[in-house]
């Protein structure tokens, strides 16, 4: 019998199933509130911070703001064993990669949102940019520095085309159940997939980019965290407006994840 197998609970899900939907949640709200943020500042509220730090000192200032902290962190503690699993007994060596490689983006994430909600605001929510211009100066003063961070911002821009190609040609629908939804549903799982897609692979691309210019000026001021890559596209010919866009399409992305923490084959 399979590890998921021997894994089942008495109402017949495994605890990975469990763990898996509770992530995708958890990162709804994450991305649901980053984009609301990011909203925020395309008004003119500049005081406000569009990262994940951002988004948790949100959920902290509502009602039983510290419950929804811990339930938030366990949710990407179940993600990263999720992926874990996938990693370790996935069928494609590929597959097996990634979500190696998703492990461990979910498990530091979800150590930074416990951080957050044990009360150390000043390590677990963290601001973006400081820590991006921190890591990348240590990232530089290593042995071929500047090719090591090059590579990540590569790694980066490649993961934000990659996940955009990916949600135009709406290639989630091979791990949705689409027979359980209504045709009105199954059209706005595919606004929110493929709008939402596109501007988090927008984000991705944009911030490897400026990891990039970081490695070849050789200034790590210039690489930039998940806020001032979001802000940036206010400054662009475009406008505000194109923040809108991007934070409209965050957004998405956070209701997208809600319905695969409903509807997908975990």
């Amino acid at each position: 019998m399979s590890v998921r197998g021997k894994a089942r609970g008495k109402n017949g899900r495994t605890v990975v199933e469990v763990a898996g939907r509770w992530g995708f949640a958890a990162r709804g709200v994450i991305f649901l509130l980053v984009g609301f943020l990011a909203l925020r500042i395309a008004f003119g509220d500049r005081g406000e911070q569009a990262d994940k730090g951002g988004a948790l000192t949100e959920v902290a200032a509502r009602p039983m703001g510290s419950v929804l902290l811990w339930l938030l962190g366990v949710g990407l503690v179940g993600m990263a064993l999720w992926q874990l699993t996938e990693a370790l007994w996935g069928q494609k060596t590929t597959k097996r990669v990634l979500s190696a490689g998703r492990t461990v983006f979910y498990a530091v994430m979800a150590w930074s949102v416990l951080v957050f909600a044990s009360g150390d605001h000043s390590r677990g929510g963290g601001e973006s940019d400081r820590q991006s211009h921190d890591m990348t100066a240590r990232a530089l003063e290593l042995p071929a520095g500047q090719w090591l961070v090059a590579a990540a911002g590569a790694a980066i821009a490649i993961t934000g085309v990659v996940g955009a190609v990916q949600a135009v040609r709406r290639s989630y629908r091979k791990h949705l159940r689409l027979g359980e939804m209504r045709p009105q549903v199954r059209t706005a799982v595919d606004v929110a997939g493929v709008a939402g897609g596109v501007a988090r692979g927008l984000v991705f691309m944009v911030a490897g980019g400026f990891a990039l210019r970081a490695a070849i000026t050789y200034r790590p001021s210039e690489a930039k965290g998940l806020d001032d890559t979001i802000r940036s596209f206010a400054d662009t010919p475009a406008g505000p407006w194109l923040l809108v866009v991007v934070a409209l399409g965050l957004a998405l992305y956070g209701l997208f994840s809600f319905a695969m923490a409903v509807w997908r084959r975990v």
